[in-house]
């Protein structure tokens, strides 16, 4: 079987890279990055990537994606994106490639609740891979509705695979979270936590794990950076900002804490305890809705004493921490490879579609400095003309 699987930011690049390693090892297989305003630096690529089977990671345009794919004939592509992405890839870029190849898609980390707008963006790919019991029925239950797609298949999380032992250490982690909390006031609020932790309990090393540094793209745009906002705000805590892999800075680590963050899954599978802040809200809106029951929501006044929790074994067994032989996506994908399918039918094919298509294509066609130029010209277009009525 041949496999080309393509990214377009460093999340995907690293969820994309633990699929491939799950295939068998006679498979073909090769990896890119699509070229797109959130394109990953190169040291980004090189830590997603970082300890499975990829080596070179080239970037490449659509077009080039394209010949790529006529190369190599693949008999599946892993189309590891962000949704407007993944459909004009899909529906435009690889379109009329033959033989048709399976097109296989997913979201790299927690995706409770399930939503219209993921499943629609994907709904044009054969296989659509989550990564709990929990997220299988609720997209089940999606696809039965709405329509479109075809299979949901269960993989496990990339950083839950061969989990190594936690030796132990005085670091206390907070991952932060691109989307949440939107609102600057309550960042702040969680240096302040931070520094108060820091100040008081100076055995402990407190670490701000940074998904991108302040000059690096990442896959949500981050408006309140945490490093920018500690310079702003003049805390004296002896406070540290670090990047690399999460599983590096989890190998010394007495805490754990977060707003909304998959990494939370990787302390609970190395034993750290940790805290998942509850204080602005446990909903959909903040990407914690999952860790309802789960035994590890508290606050910033339990964060500023060091207190963290840990997980209920109930909640675990629901939720992400399934035994490996409880994966089915190979199997589903092998299926859909060697057997008679009829191609998944994208739901949004529409004439009403066509405008957000065609921005989409601007995306992966037009280098990202060529674009974000072109945006700024057309916003100042905007602005004289508004001056002028």
């Amino acid at each position: 079987m041949k496999v080309l699987a393509l990214a377009d930011s460093d999340s995907y690049l690293k969820w994309a890279a633990s699929l491939l390693d799950d295939l068998p090892p006679d498979c073909v297989t090769e990896l890119a990055v699509v070229r797109t305003p959130i394109t990953p630096s190169a040291e980004q690529i090189a830590a997603a990537v970082a300890g499975t089977r990829a080596s070179a990671v080239p970037v490449l345009s659509a077009r080039a994606l394209r010949r790529a794919a006529e190369r190599l004939r693949p008999d599946a592509i892993l189309v590891a994106c962000t949704g407007p992405v993944v459909d004009v890839l899909v529906a435009e870029v690889f379109d009329g490639l033959r033989p048709r190849p399976v097109f296989v898609t997913g979201l790299p980390g927690i995706s409770v609740p399930a939503t219209e707008k993921a499943w629609l963006y994907r709904s044009g790919c054969d296989l659509f891979v989550v990564h709990s019991g929990r997220e299988v029925a609720e997209f089940g239950e999606l696809a039965a509705t709405l329509g479109g797609g075809g299979a949901v298949g269960l993989a496990r999380l990339p950083f839950l695979r061969d989990v190594p032992a936690v030796e132990g250490g005085n670091r206390v982690v907070f991952a932060t979270q691109a989307k949440v909390p939107r609102r600057r006031e309550d960042r702040e609020s969680i240096l302040r936590a931070l520094d108060r932790l820091a100040v008081s309990r100076p055995d402990l090393d407190v670490v701000v794990k940074l998904r991108a540094l302040e000059d690096e793209r990442q896959t949500h745009n981050e408006r309140h950076h945490y490093e920018r906002l500690w310079r702003e705000l003049g805390l004296a805590g002896p406070v540290r900002f670090a990047a690399g892999p999460m599983h590096e800075h989890l190998a010394s680590s007495a805490g754990f804490v977060t707003v909304s963050s998959t990494a939370a899954l990787e302390a609970i599978a190395q034993d750290v305890p940790l805290l998942v802040l509850s204080d602005f809200g446990v909903n959909a809106e903040m990407i914690n809705l999952v860790f309802e029951g789960s035994g590890v929501l508290g606050t910033l006044d339990e964060l500023a004493r060091g207190a963290f929790m840990t997980p209920s074994p109930e909640w675990c067994a629901q939720n992400y921490f399934h035994p490996q032989g409880g994966s089915d996506w190979v199997a589903l994908l092998t299926a859909l490879v060697i057997g008679p399918r009829t191609p998944a039918r994208s739901l949004l094919d529409g004439a009403e579609h066509v405008a957000a298509r065609r921005r989409a294509r601007l995306r992966v066609e037009i280098p990202p400095k060529m674009l974000r130029a072109g945006y700024r010209a057309k916003r100042r277009v905007r602005r004289y003309i508004r001056a002028l009525t």
